[in-house]
């Protein structure tokens, strides 16, 4: 792989590829029918953590980067949060604001200095923002407002200005750093976007699991740090199969937690927990000891943004606490 843009390109086609293939019926990882039917995909642990971070998220603003396709994104607006997803393929995004619609989600990005209007804005090119704006909802006091949900193609490394300051969550889960070139530029552009005093929860396969191909026998075909780019070539995913040549490849990199821990500090962010857990129902690459236990430990973190760090103002923000077939 000659640079990291060209690595981009690779990942990038595979995920479009993905975006296009996952929840469309034929996989049981993605349950888009149970979700249109009321449901949500979130895991417990993802809600345990959030809640365990925020609290309820209903009126929060949360940014969800990586979102693929939005499932997730909307159960967090099913929630009650006001979201924003962010993902650098342009399929899952076109189809994420497909499903909001389909589910009867308002679309919408809503940067917090401008005022709701009835007009469609127009795309900003630079920022590939292309989004909708929506009429402000006229709320009964002591009422729900109705969330607000919208979805901006971009890369997590280099997220438009928009973004910046506006946001009490920024989540991201399951398989996150190991499309990223640096663990301290993905945390650098996740604190960027929270308020004073946000904070960004991130659940990730642990490092360990990512060196596994195979349990039995055991092959160990990836590091466990350095962030290197180490390239993959197949046909399957963690939900399907059969894949186009064109997309098969990937470009993948590893992050130790002692990088990823280092990282976030040196974002200016208070890590307040890291949790790591050996009983992970997410079992992505099926690897499992011969006795039949999975090998798939997960792990997560919570940090904060300190509220010194920025002047107050931006409205209500959260007070501190009281892969063969890879990715």
């Amino acid at each position: 792989m000659r640079n990291a843009s060209d690595a981009t390109i690779v990942n990038q086609k595979r995920w479009d590829a993905l975006a296009e293939r996952h929840g469309r019926g034929d996989d049981e990882y993605y349950d888009v029918a149970g979700f249109l039917a009321g449901g949500s995909s979130l895991t417990d642990r993802e809600r345990a953590k959030v809640n365990a971070a925020v609290g309820d998220v209903a009126g929060l603003e949360l940014l969800h980067l990586q979102c693929h396709f939005g499932l997730d994104t909307l159960s967090w607006a099913r929630a009650g949060a006001n979201v924003t997803g962010v993902d650098f393929s342009a399929v899952a995004v076109e189809r994420a604001r497909r499903l909001a619609a389909e589910a009867g989600l308002a679309t919408g990005v809503r940067p917090a200095t401008l005022p709701q209007t009835n007009a469609q804005a127009e795309p900003d090119a630079q920022a590939g923002l292309a989004e909708e704006a929506q009429p402000a909802a006229q709320v009964r006091p002591g009422a729900q407002a109705r969330p607000t949900v919208g979805f901006v193609q971009a890369d997590v490394l280099a997220l438009p200005s928009e973004l910046a300051g506006r946001f009490d969550v920024v989540f991201a889960s399951y398989g996150v750093l190991c499309w990223i070139r640096s663990a301290a530029e993905w945390m650098a552009s996740a604190a960027a976007c929270l308020r004073p005093g946000g904070a960004l929860v991130l659940i990730d396969m642990h490092p360990l699991v990512n060196m596994i191909e195979s349990a039995d026998p055991l092959v160990v075909d990836f590091p466990y740090a350095g962030e290197e780019p180490v390239r993959f070539d197949s046909g399957t995913s963690y939900a399907v199969a059969g894949l186009d040549a064109e997309a098969s490849e990937t470009v993948q990199y590893a992050h130790g937690l002692g990088e990823i821990v280092s990282a976030a500090a040196g974002a200016g962010l208070r890590v307040e927990s890291l949790t790591e857990w050996f009983d992970e129902e997410i079992d992505p690459k099926l690897a499992r000891s011969p006795d039949g236990r999975r090998c798939s430990w997960c792990w997560s973190r919570r940090t904060f943004r300190p509220v010194h760090r920025c002047g107050a103002g931006h409205g209500r923000s959260v007070p501190g606490p009281p892969v063969g077939s890879r990715w």
